[in-house]
């Protein structure tokens, strides 16, 4: 998501822009809300995107008000062809573009970006976070969760100081959310974790820094912190208005699918898996090849051998000495 941002922001876009990218991006993507929806509800399934997206407008709107950006021309659209390649968008017109592959040739390759592109880069993020889950679920008992956790502002201050420095991915926080809110954490508190986990971690708070400055960094946590603790705090009231159990409602969505259908989607799950995990164990055992170094600098002669013991060389010297 940093490395989007920072291109993003390179070929014209103004920090208002690139704040609402960083906080709108993880939890408004197609996996992230199918992945909620099938191990939360759907009320969580609504409330995460809104809620990122209603952070991010308030975000940008404020670093575009006190910095408000300079008129750069006109943008260059990218109209390359997403399919093959085989226009670049700029010797070819639009409508003649339109009409260079079917909707079949499309779909196809539609489902080929979401199989190996979409699904490869998240596929380990989604184990780590099923296995960390499934630590929660059996170590920690129920009721320290819910005590520490349980609901109110201070449990989710607790999960904002927890989820700032967290170096977590939208797609592995939503086990852990579900684990947490079967352990007794309020729904509230489980939001705040899912909004600020994937927007911040300690190791990308430089990066912000050099992108939005130190004040544009402190804007930009604090419109998340704020923003975060109120939807927090709306959601635990919306299940208490709704008279809906958090725990009793978790997961529902799995009910829907036959089980058999649910086998044969695991397969296929961990098939699809398969390549990308392989590739991620593959290029952590390739080990860096040895590096030789060569200085710049010329090579020295040898040293001459004194008049007296000087020996005849060979004939295929080359030196000129006899």
């Amino acid at each position: 998501m940093l490395p989007a941002a920072t291109s993003l922001q390179k070929q014209g876009a103004n920090k208002g822009a690139t704040t609402a990218f960083l906080i709108s991006t993880p939890e408004s993507g197609v996996d992230s809300i199918f992945i909620t929806y099938a191990l939360l509800d759907p009320i969580m399934t609504v409330a995460r995107p809104v809620a990122a997206f209603i952070t991010a407008i308030a975000a940008g709107f404020l670093e575009n008000i006190l910095h408000w950006p300079k008129d750069t021309g006109a943008i260059t659209v990218d109209r390359s062809c997403p399919v093959d390649k085989c226009c670049d968008g700029i010797d070819c017109p639009d409508e003649e573009h339109r009409n260079h592959h079917g909707r079949w040739e499309k779909l196809v390759a539609g489902l080929r970006f979401a199989v190996t592109e979409v699904w490869g880069d998240i596929a380990l993020w989604f184990f780590v976070g099923l296995l960390l889950a499934s630590l929660i679920t059996v170590i920690i008992p129920d009721d320290l969760m819910a005590s520490w956790l349980g609901g109110g502002i201070s449990s989710m201050l607790l999960m904002l100081l927890i989820g700032i420095p967290l170096y977590i991915c939208a797609t592995a926080s939503t086990p852990i959310a579900a684990a947490l809110i079967l352990k007794g954490v309020s729904p509230g508190a489980a939001l705040v974790f899912l909004l600020v986990g994937p927007a911040t971690n300690i190791t990308s708070l430089a990066v912000l820094v050099g992108m939005l400055g130190r004040w544009g960094t402190f804007r930009y946590l604090l419109v998340l912190s704020v923003s975060t603790l109120a939807f927090g705090l709306g959601i635990d009231q919306l299940y208490l208005m709704l008279h809906i159990s958090p725990r009793a409602v978790i997961g529902e969505a799995a009910e829907l699918i036959p089980e058999s259908l649910k086998y044969v989607g695991a397969i296929i799950l961990l098939a699809l898996s398969v390549k990308p995990l392989f590739s991620w164990f593959r290029r952590k055992r390739i080990t860096p090849s040895a590096t030789h170094f060569q200085s710049g600098f010329p090579t020295l002669p040898k040293a001459k051998p004194a008049a007296g013991n000087r020996k005849p060389c060979p004939p295929a010297c080359g030196c000129g000495h006899e």
